[in-house]
């Protein structure tokens, strides 16, 4: 956000995730996303600009959340293992009574990992809090040979079109 704005502050959201298995990712990313802000809304200031954000990592059409043991996170990480998969972010704006939400999908390629190198990335505990077990911001980075699109939106925010949609929400 700081390349938007400095005036802002973080709220995290406590929003239920859940979601009926059916959806396709950007349906999926969006209904999060809309919820997360809907619930920070609620309880913002009068005239505040509410920006919520949801990730997901899909690989042959399997949705990859945040891993919650060393076991899950080695089982999607040899998923990623030398193939391309898509990241997903959706976004929710809100100002008022003026919403917009949209979402965005990124390609990233990995390198083939091996066994050591998915249990080394595991050791710093990057991949726990990261949709499909690794973050491209820190050394999940190592994992990846390219991608196609934002990286931003990989990170988990498209800040570029974060901030055309927020002069849409504001004009």
């Amino acid at each position: 956000m700081s390349l938007i704005t400095e005036d802002f502050t973080v709220r995290v959201s406590d929003a239920d995730e859940s979601a009926p298995a059916d959806l396709d990712p950007p349906a999926l990313v969006e209904l999060l996303a809309a919820r997360k802000g809907g619930a920070v809304f609620a309880e913002s200031a009068p005239g505040d600009t509410v920006i919520a954000a949801d990730t997901v990592v899909v690989v042959d059409g399997e949705v990859l959340g945040k891993p919650r043991s060393p076991e899950e996170a080695a089982r999607m990480l040899r998923r990623l293992s030398g193939r391309t998969h898509s990241v997903y972010t959706g976004v929710y704006l809100r100002r008022g009574n003026r919403t917009v939400s949209f979402s965005c999908e990124t390609a990233v390629t990995f390198y083939p990992l091996s066994e050591e190198e998915i249990a080394a990335y595991i050791a710093t505990g990057e991949p726990f809090d990261k949709a499909g077990g690794y973050g491209i911001q820190g050394r999940g980075a190592l994992l990846v040979k390219g991608i196609e699109g934002d990286y931003c939106n990989v990170v988990g925010l498209p800040v570029a079109e974060v901030s055309r949609a927020l002069k849409g929400l504001q004009a």
